[in-house]
């Protein structure tokens, strides 16, 4: 079991900027943790779906630990 951090963004003109980020304590691989990050996303911010406040979201680069 591994760490990760995945961000969530939403594009403007192209441009990606951070609205938030989430991190997975424990996830058997990053597609899980991916799939964790984002119901916890859209529960924090009370919406039913994280597509409502961001457009992408990443397993940000050095993560995983």
């Amino acid at each position: 079991m591994s760490n990760y951090r995945i961000d969530f963004a939403r594009e403007i003109l192209g441009v990606p900027f951070t609205v938030g980020s989430v991190g997975i304590q424990r996830a058997r691989d990053p597609e899980r943790a991916l799939r964790a990050a984002e119901l916890r996303f859209a529960r924090q911010h009370g919406i039913g779906d994280w597509r409502e406040r961001a457009d992408r979201a990443v397993i940000a680069e050095g993560g995983r630990t």
